[in-house]
């Protein structure tokens, strides 16, 4: 048996409503996507039989039309077959306003899918959309799974059946045994899995919300992977006996997301005080051990996509203290900038569970004090805070000014759903509010170009535009540190998952 420690338990178990890599992480181990992706982020295909290419003519000519052909045989656990009509109802389902989806982007795209047979799904698209086929039930920004339509098409909305909390079918290599709230998950093996037997009997994922108790746990072989473990607890678990550490590069980063829609942070001037206040280099040699890179924008360094033009903002309290005074505040008595006598107060917000981002959020509320900007923070359950609108979510109901927060994207540059207007949550994951002219235009030639190097001047831009409005400080890209047991094998993390190849792990 597999045991996993994760930071806080799953809102449900529906691959149609995960909102956070947790979610996705156990998700992933009863059910599956059309594509997935290797460990360098090579699209493969799962449910379906290829990656659909224009040279494979799985895209057409003029980039409207998305053919997939499924395998054949593949089943659900109660021994219904996988169809096209499967893919077809989770796609309605994530589209259905009624649902509590955390995202519709790629899906929206959509205008209409044939499915002539059970094995064959015809995509048409109401526009171009370049990062199609790594989106849609694929290794996205938010990686949805198939869903079951013959346990689920019944119902009116999902986010309250009873599928939610024990999946009663899945198509993976595990299925669901038990979910003892707050405390763990048990699956066991599904025998019937069409990539084959899963080498693992049973897997037990434990709800840890303290990260020092899971490199306890692990320290005396009572865990055997510690999920996404946060660099604070490098120097200890880097020394661990019968430990190693899998490090992976992730199309992901942290960052301070600036809520661009709260009075303060209307102000380009503001917003750029505080890009100047955060001492990057700093958070990284303190907090990180000097094991991540200093971000510049959103797209990491070793992406096609990034923009090596791109430099930081040094870290320079007199010039940000100077650019508020630019904007008419002045320093009161308790240095805190003022303006009509008002201080200027952000609240930040962050999750509790994630140990360096808790103490990352004091250093950046150390350092704005420095500039003059006082900041309240307000910490959350990681199922809180990233939940989806209708479940009470803080970024998506936009109950912040700043948070402190790190993002995992997909293995396509693709960063429309953040930055994009009609992106506004619930549509998306532009917490940030950010809407502007100039980022459309680029976003739209970097969407509807298929073609790499179209897309890529169209990125550079981008990222120029994220460093001129700083509706994000981006502090380092992600190498996501993932803790195991010496005798935990095959585990081998794609950009978006961990878990994409479960079937194949040992112990």
């Amino acid at each position: 048996m597999l045991r996993v420690a994760i930071q806080s338990d799953l809102k449900n178990l529906n691959p149609l409503l995960n909102s956070n890599t947790t979610d996705v992480f156990v998700d992933r181990l009863m059910f599956e996507p059309l594509l997935s992706a290797d460990a360098k982020g090579n699209p493969l295909p799962m449910l379906a039989v290829q990656v659909p290419t224009q040279q494979n003519r799985g895209i057409s000519a003029d980039g409207l039309t998305i053919t997939y052909h499924l395998r054949r045989g593949v089943k659900w656990t109660d021994g219904v077959p996988v169809t096209s009509n499967d893919v077809k109802w989770s796609w309605q389902a994530i589209m259905n306003p009624n649902n509590n989806v955390v995202s519709r982007h790629a899906y929206d795209y959509v205008s209409s899918i044939d499915t002539p047979n059970a094995a064959t799904l015809v995509v048409h698209l109401k526009q171009r959309f370049a990062p199609f086929v790594d989106s849609f039930f694929a290794e996205s920004d938010q990686p949805y799974m198939i869903g079951p339509a013959h346990v689920l098409a019944r119902y009116s909305n999902i986010n309250q059946v009873p599928f939610n909390n024990a999946p009663t079918v899945s198509d993976g290599p595990f299925k669901f045994v038990e979910w003892a709230h707050g405390d763990h998950i048990s699956l066991t093996k599904n025998d019937g899995f069409f990539l084959g037997r899963p080498r693992l009997n049973r897997i037990e994922v434990r709800v840890v919300p303290n990260e020092e108790t899971s490199v306890n746990l692990l320290r005396t072989h009572s865990i055997d992977y510690m999920f996404q473990a946060s660099i604070q607890n490098y120097e200890t678990l880097r020394t661990l006996p019968d430990a190693t550490i899998v490090w992976v590069n992730v199309n992901g980063y942290e960052a301070v997301q600036l809520n661009v829609a709260r009075p303060f942070l209307t102000d380009p001037r503001v917003r750029l005080a505080i890009a100047y206040s955060i001492d990057k280099e700093e958070i990284v040699h303190t907090l990180a051990w000097g094991t991540q890179t200093v971000a510049t924008a959103d797209i990491p360094h070793w992406m096609w996509a990034y923009n090596p033009s791109i430099r930081s903002y040094p870290h320079d309290p007199v010039k940000a203290r100077e650019l508020l005074r630019e904007a008419g505040w002045a320093v009161g008595p308790d240095g805190i900038m003022r303006k009509g006598g008002e201080p200027l107060q952000l609240v930040m917000v962050t999750n509790n569970s994630n140990a360096t981002r808790r103490r990352a959020g004091m250093e950046v509320q150390a350092m704005l004090r420095q500039s003059g900007i006082d900041t309240e923070i307000k910490y959350y359950p990681g199922d809180v805070l990233f939940a989806p609108a209708g479940a009470g979510g803080i970024l998506q109901l936009g109950k912040f000014d700043l948070s402190m927060a790190g993002w995992y994207a997909g293995i396509d540059p693709d960063d429309s759903t953040q930055l994009m207007c009609e992106n506004f949550p619930p549509s998306g994951y532009n917490y940030s509010r950010y809407c502007n002219p100039q980022m459309q235009v680029a976003q739209h030639i970097a969407l509807t170009q298929y073609d790499r190097s179209a897309r890529l001047p169209a990125y550079y831009r981008i990222q120029q535009l994220l460093m001129r409005d700083n509706p994000y400080v981006f502090i380092y890209w992600l190498r996501q540190m993932e803790p195991i047991s010496v005798d935990f094998h095959g585990f081998d993390p794609n950009p978006v998952v961990e878990s994409w190849n479960a079937w194949q792990w040992t112990i």
